[in-house]
């Protein structure tokens, strides 16, 4: 077992620009923790956002930190007391730092915690539905990018109440969790109207859209209603703060859905007493990463990573997260996986 190991390092709050590749020691499991041998790590919104500092006092960060919290990798090492993995089994799942333990009992109870997964080893702990093992068909790349995406789409599949035969608008369609929302939606026999850019339709469309709406060129509301003159039954909403959602509801039929984060800041500011609005929240239930890893691998889940860097590439994944236009997830593989 190696002592120390190559890392993506956050010294301080700031934007992924500041991100360095640095040498670390290897982080070794307590009671109830495991060691894992990272093999593909995927970035996400949140990743950026923690490290800016614009949340720090809700969720702080101590530093130096590794970020990164979705993973596939092998268990290394385990600690005292833990039954429920064994050295040398692959796992994938998504673990939080350690100073972010409330937040993270809002997404799995126990909680899910880890020392990072931009990084070549990381630890966690072994009790909590936020990790699972992963199935030989799946791929460690693919599984890496299934677990903050995947249990919030089905998160708000639950909390849609969808049936087949429903026509359901999705906003914000090209993103990691439209990624598994709008494949879950035509699984479920809806009909899915996606917004997205016209270099993403064809995407859109290979997930399971039916229709795809360019956002740039057209007004979504304007045109879903020339498509459905009598509204839709369900506006799903991934990116729309509230008060852009009060306008986009005029899209829905009477007894519509509205069905978002729920956070305050994605409450729509008004909504016509017809309808309903649905909250919901990322959280992870016992065999939620089991359901999800079998639909990747039965096919029912495409893989949706767009780009692919190295572990010494890393920082540039967090930048181009924040500074491009991103569709589907990005992934940094560890030097063993390349």
């Amino acid at each position: 077992m190696p002592t120390t190991m190559t890392a993506v390092v956050a010294r301080r709050y700031g934007p992924p620009g500041e991100l360095r590749v640095e040498d670390l020691p290897v982080p070794r499991p307590g009671p109830g923790q495991i060691q894992v041998r990272v093999r593909a790590a995927s970035v996400n919104p949140a990743d950026v956002w923690n490290l800016s500092g614009v949340m720090r006092d809700l969720l702080p960060l101590a530093f130096p930190l590794v970020p990164g919290g979705d993973f596939a990798g092998t268990v290394t090492e385990t600690g005292a007391g833990v039954t429920r993995f064994a050295v040398g089994e692959e796992l994938f799942g998504v673990g939080f730092p350690r100073t972010m333990a409330e937040i993270a009992g809002r997404v799995s109870a126990p909680p899910s915690l880890s020392t990072g997964s931009s990084a070549e080893y990381a630890v966690f702990e072994a009790d909590t539905p936020a990790l699972a093992v992963r199935p030989r068909e799946l791929a460690a790349e693919h599984a890496a990018t299934l677990p903050t995406v995947g249990l919030a789409a089905l998160a708000m599949f639950r909390a849609g109440g969808f049936r087949a035969g429903e026509t359901v608008l999705v906003v914000g369609a090209a993103g990691g969790v439209g990624g598994v929302a709008i494949p879950l939606l035509a699984a479920a026999g809806a009909h899915v109207i996606a917004t997205a850019l016209p270099e993403d339709e064809r995407y859109v469309r290979e997930l399971g859209a039916a229709e795809v709406i360019d956002y740039r060129s057209a007004d979504p509301v304007a045109e879903t209603l020339r498509l459905h003159p009598g509204g839709v039954d369900a506006l799903v909403s991934l990116v729309l703060p509230g008060d852009r959602l009060t306008e986009a509801s005029r899209v829905l039929r009477p007894n519509g859905r509205v069905i978002r984060f729920a956070t305050p800041n994605f409450a729509p500011t008004e909504l016509r007493s017809d309808l309903r609005d649905v909250g919901f929240h990322a959280f992870a239930h016992a065999g939620d990463l089991d359901r999800l890893a079998a639909a990747a691998a039965e096919g029912i889940l495409p893989c949706t990573i767009s780009r692919r860097y190295l572990l010494k590439e890393g920082p540039r994944a967090y930048a181009d997260l924040a500074g491009r236009h991103t569709r589907g997830k990005l992934v940094i593989v560890m030097p063993d996986s390349a």
